[in-house]
């Protein structure tokens, strides 16, 4: 039998978002984002939410590990490597420092260029998130964020702004980072870094949760609208958290849980990709009494507004049961209605690692949509321990990233799944976004930078970097899950 390989144009790369690794939160005119008015905290613990920036708070995105200065030397760090793709996002506060102005700030879509710029001297591909957890925090205040239907025009006045500008330096856009974690509306967190919403007592919050989802799938489709416009060859994807979740048991009850669940988790890229809600959901809206602002115009943009492609992270799978005073709508409350799953370990941060469930995931993807997949985000946060030499033995990353590169590589090659590529999380490390430390690392990339903002920046290539950059060479034919020797110097 012959061995099936990865497509020769198949995009190898990394992730980040810009709130995470570029710093420099006053810099060139930008405003003040929501990650900018969020604490750092500890491993198990939610970041804080404080009005605006309060002095003696230490707030972790404002310096981060300062990408905005040192790009040139992180993205040559990238194409040795051998990125074929990098992804990243557009701090909308850089283009629009309040986000409700009318003309952008050409400081801030300089910047851009320069690394759009640097990218395409190495032959990297941007793949760039238009909305990753950064919304004007003016636009909080003014306007509650997605409770305005106004904002809706804001976001849309920014992505034509960046379509326009880089219509020659990127191809591949996504619309909102994850924008289906905050149907976990009982968690502060999600809706504050999806939707710039912080819910007042005595509010449903799920039924404000629906009304700025419903407002941020209409901006999606708008903004693809505007995108083909622009640039018809532009490529613009949804992009999903994917976690499935597993019944508990095989009772019909658990299953019938789990698939509620499933439904409540993806009726984001439902709407994306198919141009319309799902019937269950319109139903569910009318059973729980919601009466949200839903017009003929927003149903209408919908359907001329479906995504090319869908993008999603993968990091763990979820298993949940039904109760037993369950009511008819099985309704799904992520906050209360998962447990743990005993047949998969966990990280240290209580994330059930289940490799096998990237495989199912995309060909559950594959037979829902039939669209393009791209796995941006899949990777494990650790305490990573720097050596006298400087260097890194991450070898449970290494493991990590084999173990769900092999399941990727068989979906695609015995199952036919259409995978446009794998942008690992994250390409050097990064601030957490849930919890604000530097000491949680995902990258291939050390860099020295403490939880209190101590360190020196400096970079340093991981065992884990040269693993990876093996991998890509041989287009993914050899996943020998070692690291190599090397000599620990300094990036």
């Amino acid at each position: 039998m012959t061995k099936k390989t990865l497509p020769a144009d198949f995009l190898w790369g990394g992730a980040v978002a810009a709130h995470q690794v570029e710093g420099a939160y006053d810099v060139g005119g930008k405003g003040l984002s929501v990650a900018d008015v969020m604490t750092a905290t500890g491993t198990h613990d939610e970041r804080r939410i404080t009005a605006g920036v309060q002095p003696n708070e230490f707030y972790p995105n404002h310096e981060a590990v300062d990408f905005y200065h040192q790009y040139p030397a992180d993205v040559k760090l990238f194409a040795e490597m051998g990125f074929k793709c990098f992804r990243t996002s557009i701090a909308w506060s850089r283009i629009f420092p309040q986000g409700d102005e009318v003309e952008p700030n050409e400081a801030g879509l300089a910047f851009y260029d320069r690394l759009f710029d640097e990218c395409h001297k190495y032959h990297i591909e941007p793949v760039v998130t238009l909305s990753h957890f950064e919304m004007p925090y003016h636009l909080v205040t003014k306007y509650g964020g997605f409770r305005s239907r106004q904002t809706i025009k804001f976001f849309t006045r920014f992505a034509q702004t960046v379509f326009e500008r880089y219509r020659d330096k990127v191809t591949y856009w996504l619309t909102f980072n994850e924008i289906n974690n905050q149907i976990n509306y009982d968690r502060a967190f999600t809706l504050f870094t999806n939707s710039g919403i912080q819910v007042q007592p005595g509010e449903n919050a799920e039924a404000v949760m629906y009304q700025a989802s419903h407002y941020e799938v209409v901006a999606s489709a708008i903004a693809v609208q505007i995108a083909h416009t622009i640039n018809p060859d532009f490529q613009v994807g949804a992009m999903v958290a994917f976690s499935p979740v597993y019944p508990a048991t095989d009772k019909p009850r658990d299953v019938f849980k789990a698939q509620r669940a499933m439904q409540a988790r993806f009726w984001y890229s439902d709407v994306q990709v198919e141009g319309q809600y799902p019937t269950w959901l319109t139903n569910y809206f009318e059973t729980k009494g919601f009466d949200l602002d839903i017009t003929a115009a927003d149903l209408a943009n919908l359907r001329q507004g479906t995504v090319d492609y869908l993008g999603f992270s993968y990091y763990m799978s979820f298993a949940t049961a039904a109760t037993d005073d369950e009511d008819d709508q099985f309704s799904y409350n992520e906050t209360d209605d998962l447990v743990t799953n005993q047949f998969v370990p966990q990280s240290a941060w209580g994330w059930q690692v289940d490799p096998q469930g990237l495989r199912y995931g995309l060909n559950w993807m594959n037979d829902r949509y039939h669209l393009p997949l791209f796995i941006v985000e899949n990777g494990i946060g650790a305490i990573d321990q720097l050596t006298a030499t400087h260097e890194v033995h991450d070898q449970y990353r290494i493991d990590y990233l084999h173990d769900h590169i092999e399941q990727m590589e068989l979906a695609m090659t015995e199952d036919g799944v259409p995978v446009m590529g794998y942008t690992p999380w994250s390409a050097i490390d990064i601030v957490s976004a849930s919890t604000g430390q530097l000491s949680k690392r995902y990258g291939f990339i050390y860099v020295d930078r403490n939880d209190d903002g101590s360190g020196s920046l400096a970079r340093y290539r991981k065992d884990s970097f040269y693993w990876y950059q093996r991998v890509i060479a041989s287009n993914g034919t050899d996943l020998t899950p070692t690291g190599g020797e090397h000599d620990g110097s300094k990036a």
